[in-house]
């Protein structure tokens, strides 16, 4: 009985292993790098711009938003 809850106690502190952390930096890196493209190309600059929020954003929901419960 108490192995089991020793189990329960691990399984339940175990750190999620998601790539939501790496998407935030790299959807940050996109955005910071994007005023190079957007000074030789400015499509490919605003579709930067644009990859980086949505990675970031991406990625700032898997960490913080998903699996919350509602109270």
């Amino acid at each position: 009985m108490l192995i089991d809850v020793i189990m329960a106690h691990d399984e339940y502190n175990k750190p999620r292993r998601s790539g939501a952390f790496f998407l935030i930096i790299f959807g940050a890196l996109i955005f910071v790098i994007a005023p190079t493209f957007l000074i030789d190309d400015p499509e490919l600059g605003a579709v930067a711009i644009f990859a980086g929020f949505l990675i970031g954003g991406l990625g700032f929901y898997l960490h913080f938003v998903r699996g919350r419960r509602k109270t």
